[in-house]
């Protein structure tokens, strides 16, 4: 599957954001999705996880209360709205696709089949 990141962008402290994937070449709906972050100098990390049927998701503690994922899969796409957006969710942001398996969530890197090429987040103080 291909996936396609959008929606990065310069925002003050504060402020919101909402990132979209798009995907194409397989079923989407047979596909966990994640996405992770990778700040300047820093290990790429865990964000947000949502089930293939869009019912379940998972949060890393560092965001719960503010991001929200959810998935349209008529239209292919995942989505991550981020509100009161800090200094340090600065980062490039990174779509995956997870093959439906029994596990949920899936929060390694390596559990990933499948990864966008990343939109970069840069939220001013």
């Amino acid at each position: 599957v291909q996936l396609q990141a959008s929606g990065g962008g310069l925002v003050q402290a504060g402020g919101s954001l909402r990132l979209s994937c798009a995907a194409s070449g397989r079923t989407f709906g047979n596909y966990h999705m994640g996405w992770f972050r990778q700040p300047p100098g820093k290990e790429r990390e865990f964000v947000a996880a949502i089930d293939w049927s869009g019912g379940y998701s998972y949060y890393a503690d560092s965001v719960k209360g503010r991001f929200t994922i959810s998935r349209d899969n008529a239209k292919n796409t995942v989505y991550l709205q981020m509100n009161i957006l800090k200094p340090e969710d600065t980062a490039v942001y990174y779509c995956a696709a997870s093959y439906y398996s029994g596990n949920f969530p899936e929060i390694g890197r390596y559990d990933y089949e499948y990864w966008g090429q990343g939109t970069l987040v840069t939220v001013s103080s």
